[in-house]
């Protein structure tokens, strides 16, 4: 079902601030911006070997990731797994019982198809499904 580690997801509170640190410090690869309206955020994508290292700016305090900052500060907010069938991937962990936040795949950063597992069902980790966009 699994294929690879999508990503690492980084809450931070400006990506203008983060950046620098990535890209500069790290050495990381900077592939750019980009807003996701749909989840309330902005994101800043870097590559490191197969997987990318995504920051993830608020952009209302409405946002998921808001709310993460206000409870928990910057920090690590979730693991993406990439797969290559969203849908069967969640019809299949649905059947095990797995608690889903996302029972139909939602949009995400470039062109992805994305659904969240519940942290109580992947043992306190907010795991996520992403599949690459065609």
């Amino acid at each position: 079902m699994l294929s690879k580690i999508s990503h690492i997801g980084v809450a931070v509170a400006s990506l203008d601030e983060a950046i620098p640190f990535y890209r500069d410090n790290l050495g990381m690869t900077f592939k750019g911006t980009e807003e996701v309206a749909e989840q309330k955020v902005r994101v800043a994508f870097f590559q490191i070997g197969e997987s990318k290292i995504e920051l993830l700016e608020p952009t209302s305090p409405e946002s998921p990731v808001a709310k993460f900052l206000e409870k928990n500060g910057p920090g690590v907010h979730h693991i993406a797994y990439e797969v290559h069938d969203i849908e069967k991937a969640i019809s299949e962990l649905a059947g095990q019982g797995v608690r889903m936040i996302d029972s139909v795949p939602r949009n995400g950063a470039h062109g992805t198809r994305i659904a969240f597992l519940h942290p109580k069902s992947s043992r306190g980790v907010l795991t996520e499904l992403c599949q690459e966009g065609h």
